[in-house]
């Protein structure tokens, strides 16, 4: 069996399994030895070796419960963390309390021999005895002597104290074992928690003469389930918080990004139709439910605004945080503005927001009538045009990220678009960002979509075209979500 010390001295890295699963052997195997002793100590019969046999079986009492306490601690080792619906959580859900101060009475309580002590009380003579070790579980001076039964409850905590009255009348009354754990009040105020284990001891004429028990100091090992405890409790709450939150984050998300498929036909009239297809595409874990978002919007001159962002962060901050910038994207197109000072206004919005954030957008205005699209950038990748089996990037105009300045400008810039065409917008989080400082992980996704200008041009429909790009990406291990939208020009 593993020395106290091994208790007190962690591991760097966690245990391997196999380690542990030796140890529950180990364990195992002494819990069967000590079986056997208490069986040998029960079977012997001399009366000269009473109080070495009460001796014997107490200690193999406590034994037993040490090395089932010990089972159920390495049953948990092995097990790992208490698991949850939320399991795989990349995020940590809280930082480790700093541990805890050097204790003064630590080296005490290191020696298993300091941790238990015996007594004896006559009930004849009503004089009681105590071994130097029960003196220091109870913090008391032997020049002090030792309690007597009656004045034993003066030391044991208020609320425990019926338990132990229950044990001690059963123990003298009906000459029932003793076995059972209380609280004590020593004289420096400090509660320690004992266990108990004796039996009455019979005269001649089958009265009981004394009682005897052997006591255990297990402060530190109830102290230590119960720090186990209540951190399985705290992983439980914080583990259904963060499940709650990102139900939250998905069902917003969901409420927010647009529902349509097919073809979007104009009521107001016109030769052009748009043929629109988009998709989200979350991130390598699930849980990072971040503020990415595509839109498309018929506008009441008829008029068509395309849009595509991202809002940096996650879970349910960035997924209000994107609701609410989406939602006034649409009233100020709605209301007729241009997409260069919309792009201001919604700088304006971040900057003035209650919670700061940063954010990148393009935002695009089609007209059927002229085929003409109007956009603006901040900070986004640049709508990728593709005619006739190839592919370009759109020449951006100014605009720096949502939110990073007060008072910011932003240009915008126009082109014609032709039937047939296919228009791109996208987040970058397309690509998983790279792990060298000079990698450029937009540029690599701007230059692996317009790799697929062949296949686009074979395809027949937006749609397709979409299913194209999840080919593409879809199995990508990204670190963040990603947004494509592709808006097919008709004739």
């Amino acid at each position: 069996m593993p020395s106290h010390l091994f208790a007190d001295h962690h591991h760097a890295q966690p245990p391997e399994r196999g380690a542990v699963d030796a140890l529950i052997s180990q364990a195992r195997r002494l819990r069967g030895s000590l079986d056997a002793v208490r069986r040998e100590a029960a079977a012997e019969g001399h009366p000269d070796e009473d109080a070495r046999l009460r001796w014997q079986r107490a200690l193999c009492d406590l034994a037993v419960h040490h090395l089932d306490d010990l089972g159920g601690h390495l049953d948990q080792l092995r097990e790992g963390l208490p698991t949850g619906p939320l399991d795989g959580l990349d995020e940590p859900l809280s930082h480790p309390a700093a541990p805890p101060g050097p204790d003064p009475e630590a080296h005490a309580r290191g020696s298993l021999l300091t941790r238990v002590g015996s007594a004896e009380w006559n009930l004849l003579t009503d004089e009681a005895s105590w071994s130097e070790e029960l003196f220091g579980i109870f913090g008391r001076e032997p020049a002090d002597g030792p309690l007597t039964l009656d004045e034993l409850p003066s030391l044991i905590f208020a609320d425990d104290q019926p338990l132990v009255t229950a044990m001690v009348t059963d123990c003298l009354v009906d000459g029932k074992p003793i076995d059972g754990e209380f609280r004590i009040v020593r004289p420096d105020t400090s509660v320690r928690t004992v266990h108990m284990v004796g039996e009455p001891v019979l005269d001649a004429d089958g009265s009981t003469a004394c009682m005897w028990a052997v006591l255990r100091d297990v402060s530190e090992l109830r102290r230590s389930q119960r720090a186990v405890r209540e951190t399985r409790d705290s992983l439980q709450r914080q583990r259904h918080i963060a499940q709650t939150e990102h139900r939250l984050a998905v069902e917003l998300q969901e409420a927010v990004l647009p529902p349509w498929r097919g073809s979007l036909r104009f009521p107001h009239g016109g030769p052009v139709a748009l043929d629109l297809a988009a998709r989200y595409l979350p991130s390598g874990s699930s849980a990072l439910v971040g503020g990415d978002w595509y839109d498309a919007l018929q506008l009441p001159d008829g008029r068509t605004l395309l849009s595509a962002g991202d809002l940096t962060g996650h879970g349910v901050t960035a997924t209000s945080g994107m609701a609410m910038l989406l939602g006034a994207l649409r009233g100020m197109a709605v209301s007729g503005q241009e997409p260069g000072p919309l792009m201001g206004y919604l700088n304006q919005l971040l900057d003035t927001s209650a919670q700061p954030a940063l954010g990148s957008a393009v935002c695009c205005r089609f007209d059927p009538a002229t085929r003409r699209l109007d956009w603006a950038q901040a900070g986004h990748p640049a709508p990728l045009l593709f005619r006739d089996g190839r592919g370009r990037a759109l020449q951006p105009p100014e605009g720096v990220l949502l939110g990073a300045t007060s008072g910011a400008v932003y240009t915008q810039r126009s082109v014609q678009l032709e039937p047939g065409d296919l228009l791109v917008l996208y987040t970058d989080g397309l690509v998983p960002r790279r792990r060298t400082p000079d990698a450029d992980s937009t540029h690599e996704g701007a230059e692996r979509l317009l790799a697929l200008a062949p296949r686009f041009a074979a395809a027949r429909s937006a749609q397709d075209s979409v299913r194209i790009v999840v080919e593409e990406f879809g199995n990508a291990e990204r670190e963040d979500d990603a947004c494509v939208l592709i808006a097919r020009i008709g004739d």
